[in-house]
């Protein structure tokens, strides 16, 4: 989310209507207006808005025809809306637009958050100290977004709250066989396998759905995190959805990504997955994790679905990002990923 290329012709947007939206919604706003657009951001484009008074963030849904139920920008802001006064780090919301008329889809505007945006997990540049401090500001951020009641920031009826992995297989199921391009036997599997093995559910929290190192800013000088981003996935669940999602991390291998497995982590200062479980169960009150490679196979076979996504709109020509195509040839690995570790559970 730190880099910014041209508007590709593609992905252009109405610029003197959005500059009329925002002079009459967002209060403090002056145009004229220019407009790049972010790297990331794959599912939903986002693009940078630079006026003479600062700068904004604009999240709009794909161009394109869209599945039922994703690019929900409006949740987004909703549940960014919602946290922003508690002093959770989100950037500052600033105004939902419903009406397609404007750019051709719902958008919505906010602050631009102002920090480093990480993308490899073995944070090279960092001394050992930062590093540890990076991981530690990850797990605590998370173990407060758990810690917020939904009920007190109107978020109660953001999802249903019980049944979370047993919903989300189902959901993920039917974004996968509505985007499917080719058989892939390792899905099919899983398809069987995990909504018959679902593990109990004890916890109902806000989660985030994709709380990983690059969806986050940190602050430049500090181990602290500026801003969560990318609430596409957030709902009402379980939080051991979003702490096994993070601790994927520890089970993946090095791509220059958030992979950190294999690693000399003391050597680095990075904990390692015992250790982050601990500081997040003394945060959260838990006494400690259960079985992990359920969790693990889910959340790759969720991946797979959104990846397939993906490679569905490469097909239908309206992918997003430059790199979907990259992204769109690791479907076969994260199947066969998911499905090693449904076999380490007992599948």
């Amino acid at each position: 989310m730190s880099d910014t290329v041209p508007v590709a012709p593609g992905d252009r947007l109405d610029t003197g209507r959005l500059e009329q939206w925002m002079a009459a919604n967002i209060a403090g706003f002056s145009g004229p207006l220019t407009l790049a657009k972010f790297r990331g951001g794959q599912s939903n484009p986002t693009y940078r808005v630079d006026t003479p008074g600062g700068a904004y963030v604009l999240r709009r849904q794909p161009f394109g025809p869209l599945l039922p139920s994703a690019h929900a920008v409006d949740r987004e802001y909703r549940v960014i809306a919602a946290l922003h006064p508690t002093g959770f780090p989100v950037a500052p919301p600033y105004g939902l637009c419903t009406d397609p008329a404007v750019i051709g889809s719902m958008f919505y505007v906010m602050g631009l958050a102002e920090g480093r945006n990480l993308w490899d997990g073995s944070l090279p540049g960092c001394a050992p100290d930062e590093r540890r401090g990076l991981y530690n500001a990850m797990i605590d951020t998370l173990a407060r977004l758990h810690a917020v009641d939904p009920d007190a920031v109107g978020l109660g009826d953001y999802g249903r709250p019980g049944n979370y992995f047993e919903r989300q297989v189902a959901r993920w199921t039917k974004q996968y066989r509505a985007s499917e391009t080719e058989t892939v036997p390792e899905v099919d599997r899983l398809i069987a396998w995990l909504p018959a093995t679902v593990p109990p559910q004890d916890r109902v929290s806000i989660v985030h759905g994709d709380y990983r190192l690059d969806n986050m800013i940190f602050a430049a000088g500090e181990p602290r995190v500026v801003a969560v981003l990318d609430w596409e996935l957030s709902t009402l669940g379980d939080p051991l959805a979003d702490f096994s999602y993070l601790l994927m991390n520890w089970v993946t291998a090095p791509e220059g990504r958030s992979g950190i497995a294999g690693l000399d982590l003391p050597a680095l200062g990075i904990p390692t997955l015992e250790e982050a479980a601990d500081r997040y169960c003394a945060a959260t009150g838990r006494s400690g994790m259960p079985d992990l490679n359920w969790y693990f196979s889910y959340n790759l076979f969720r991946l797979t679905g959104i990846v397939q996504g993906i490679r569905k709109r490469i097909v239908d020509g309206n992918a997003s990002s430059a790199e979907a195509e990259a992204t769109a040839a690791r479907l076969p690995a994260l199947a066969r990923a998911a499905w090693h570790f449904a076999e380490r559970a007992g599948a």
